[in-house]
C-alpha cells in the first residue's frame, strides 16, 4: 500500500487542462473568472484578479495575467500596474511551470517594446498548450494592435481544429476566428462562425464586432444597423460597447443619416462622459473627423474630446493613439498641442528602437503632418503626404475599418485640391469594395463634376440618391 509521504504530488489545472503551478483551486478559479471578464468585456477584470492575489499573493498566473492584459491598453497610465505585476511575476518565476515561464517571457518582451518578440514567445506558449486560452487572447488582440492582417487569422487556425464546443471558452475562440477571416475578406466564412458563437453565447460582444465588421465591409448598412440594435441591450457597458457603438455610427454615416449619428456620439461616445480610456476616446475622434469630412459641423464636441487627450500629446507609446489625439488637436485649433506630439514624436523617432518606431515613422507621422495641412486647406501637400502610404496603412495597426480614415481623407483632400482625375480613380476604388456606399459615389458625382462631365455625375448622384432611398 502506498503511504501518502510517497504519492505523487498533485497536478493542478485549469478548466480546459492547461497546467497552473499553484496549488489552490480557489485562485485558479479566481483567475478563470477574470479570463472570462476580459473575453466578455464585462465587469472588471483587473479588479476581479486584484481579489484573488490579495488573497493568494504567490499565485504567479495570476500577476501574469494582470500584467499580459494590462498590455492591451497602450496607455501610459498603466505602465507601472504592468511593471509592478511583472516585477512579482519575477520573485516568484523560479517555481513557475513552462507555460507560466513563457507567459512571463512575452511580458517581459513587450515591456522592452519587442512587441513581435512578445507574440512570438505567446505563440510558443500556444503551440504547447492549445488550449492556454489567455496566450490566445493576448496574441490575437496584439496582432489587431500591430496590425498583422494574416496572424490574427491564423494563429487561430493553428489550434482551431482541437478546440470544439465541449471545451470552455470555445465561443470566444470562434469569435477570435470569425474577426480574423473578416480582417483578411473570407466575409462568408466569418459570419458563419461569428452567428455560431452568438448561438452559444449571445452575449459575446466580440463575435457580435464580427458580424458588424463583415456587414460595413460589405455594403449592409440597413441591415447592419438591424442587427446592431438587436443586440446592443448584450453589450454591457465597458469601452468594448462604445466601441460597437461607433461601428452602429458607421452605417448611419454612410447613409447619410447624420442626426443618427449625433445622437450616437452623444449618448454613447462624448468625451464628457468617459473616464479617460484611449480606446473611448479614439473611436469619438474617429467618427467626429468623419463627420467633418462630410461637412458636418461638430460645435463644441471637438474641445471637450481635445480636453480629454491632451495629457496625452507627448506619449509616443502607440502611433495608432497619437494619430487620434492628432484629429482632435488640429480639429480644435490647438497649436501647442499639435506642436508637443510632433516634437515629441521626432524626439522619440531618434531615440527608441521599439516596435512603435516603424510604425510611427512609416505612417503615423506621416497622418499626423497630413491633417495640418488638410485642416490648413494645404490640400495638394496633404494628397502628397497620403498618397505613398494608402497601400501601407495596416503598419498603423487597428482594422480595416478603423484604417479607411486615411484613404477617405486622402480622398476629399484631392477632391478639394481639384485633382479630379486622381480623386475619380480612388472614388471608383472605393466603390468597387463597397458599391452600395452613398458617399463612395458622392465622391463620384464629385470628380466627374469637377472633370466637366455632367451626364457621369448625374448618374452617379443618382445612384447615391437610389441608396439612400432603399
Amino acid at each position: 500500500m502506498q503511504t501518502k509521504s510517497s504519492a505523487a504530488p498533485v497536478a493542478f489545472k485549469d478548466i480546459r487542462g492547461v497546467p497552473v503551478s499553484y496549488p489552490d483551486r480557489a485562485a485558479i478559479d479566481g483567475l478563470e473568472s477574470a479570463i472570462l471578464m476580459s473575453l466578455s468585456f464585462r465587469g472588471d477584470a483587473i479588479g476581479e484578479i486584484d481579489k484573488v492575489l490579495q488573497e493568494h499573493p504567490d499565485f504567479i498566473m495570476g500577476w501574469l495575467f494582470k500584467a499580459g492584459w494590462l498590455t492591451q491598453a497602450m496607455e501610459t497610465r498603466v505602465y507601472q500596474m504592468m511593471l509592478d505585476s511583472l516585477s512579482e511575476a519575477e520573485r516568484l518565476i523560479s517555481k513557475g511551470n513552462e507555460r507560466e515561464q513563457g507567459h512571463f517571457e512575452a511580458v517581459k518582451a513587450w515591456i522592452e517594446g519587442d512587441f513581435f518578440g512578445a507574440v512570438q514567445k505567446w505563440e510558443a506558449v500556444l503551440t504547447r498548450y492549445p488550449m492556454d486560452l489567455l496566450a490566445l487572447e493576448l496574441i490575437h488582440y496584439t496582432m489587431v494592435l500591430l496590425g498583422d492582417v494574416p496572424g490574427q487569422r491564423d494563429v487561430v487556425a493553428r489550434v482551431f481544429n482541437l478546440w470544439d464546443e465541449s471545451i470552455p471558452g470555445y465561443e470566444f475562440v470562434l469569435g477570435f476566428y470569425s474577426f480574423g477571416l473578416e480582417e483578411n475578406r473570407d466575409f462568408a466564412r466569418a459570419e458563419e462562425l461569428a452567428r455560431q458563437a452568438l448561438s452559444i453565447r449571445p452575449d459575446n460582444p466580440y463575435a457580435v464586432h464580427t458580424v458588424s465588421h463583415v456587414m460595413e465591409m460589405r455594403g449592409r448598412q440597413a441591415g447592419g444597423i438591424r442587427f446592431m440594435r438587436d443586440y446592443a441591450a448584450t453589450w454591457g457597458t465597458s469601452n468594448f460597447a462604445n466601441h460597437l457603438w461607433w461601428h452602429t455610427g458607421l452605417y448611419h454615416l454612410d447613409l447619410e443619416q447624420y442626426d443618427d449619428v449625433y445622437k450616437i456620439f452623444d449618448t454613447h461616445l462624448d468625451s464628457r462622459n468617459k473616464d479617460g480610456h484611449k480606446y473611448e476616446e479614439l473611436d469619438a475622434a474617429a467618427l467626429l473627423w468623419r463627420m467633418n469630412l462630410v461637412g458636418q459641423n461638430a460645435g463644441d464636441r471637438w474641445s471637450h474630446l481635445a480636453d480629454k487627450w491632451e495629457p496625452a500629446a507627448q506619449d509616443t507609446l502607440y502611433a495608432f493613439n497619437d494619430v487620434h489625439a492628432m484629429l482632435t488637436f488640429v480639429s480644435d485649433d490647438r497649436e501647442e498641442a499639435q506642436k508637443a506630439l510632433l516634437s515629441a514624436n521626432e524626439r522619440y523617432l531618434e531615440n527608441a528602437s521599439d516596435a512603435n518606431v516603424a510604425m510611427t515613422r512609416e505612417i503615423g507621422l506621416p497622418f499626423c503632418l497630413a491633417m495640418q495641412d488638410f485642416k490648413k486647406e494645404n490640400y495638394t501637400a496633404c494628397v502628397e503626404r497620403l498618397l505613398p502610404i494608402r497601400y501601407m496603412t495596416h503598419r498603423l495597426g487597428g482594422s480595416y475599418a478603423q484604417r479607411d480614415i486615411i484613404g477617405w481623407t486622402l480622398l476629399e483632400a484631392a477632391l478639394r485640391a481639384k485633382q479630379f482625375d486622381l480623386a475619380l480613380a480612388l472614388a471608383n476604388e472605393r466603390t468597387g469594395i463597397k458599391p452600395t456606399s452613398a458617399q463612395n459615389w458622392r465622391a463620384v458625382a464629385r470628380a466627374f463634376r469637377g472633370l466637366g462631365d455632367r451626364g457621369q455625375a448625374d448618374r452617379a448622384t443618382a445612384k447615391a440618391q437610389a441608396l439612400i432611398a432603399a
